[in-house]
């Protein structure tokens, strides 16, 4: 992975981090019952899973992407090698 992909992986961690403490932080101040809260934290876990899996298949399929860049990218130089010798 380039620097600008890890650093771009290092931001997108971040963020996903403090939207998950903001959101304990709000429930926890919340004026409502404990049954609503823990209703609401189902809720809010549910849904990070699912930001998480799309989150995950990004990933990989940005990952496929440079895997397979930078084989054709192999080949061909490997081409140029040869057809120059």
């Amino acid at each position: 992975m380039t620097y600008s992909g890890r650093d771009a992986a290092k931001v997108a961690g971040l963020v996903v981090g403090g939207a998950a403490i903001g959101a304990a932080l709000g429930l926890l101040y919340a004026p409502q019952s404990g049954g609503e809260t823990r209703r609401q934290i189902k809720r809010y876990a549910k849904r990070a899973e699912v930001q998480a899996l799309r989150y995950g298949r990004e990933i990989k399929a940005g990952l496929t992407h440079a895997v397979e860049s930078g084989k054709t990218w192999l080949a061909k130089k490997e081409m140029r090698r040869l057809t120059a010798v």
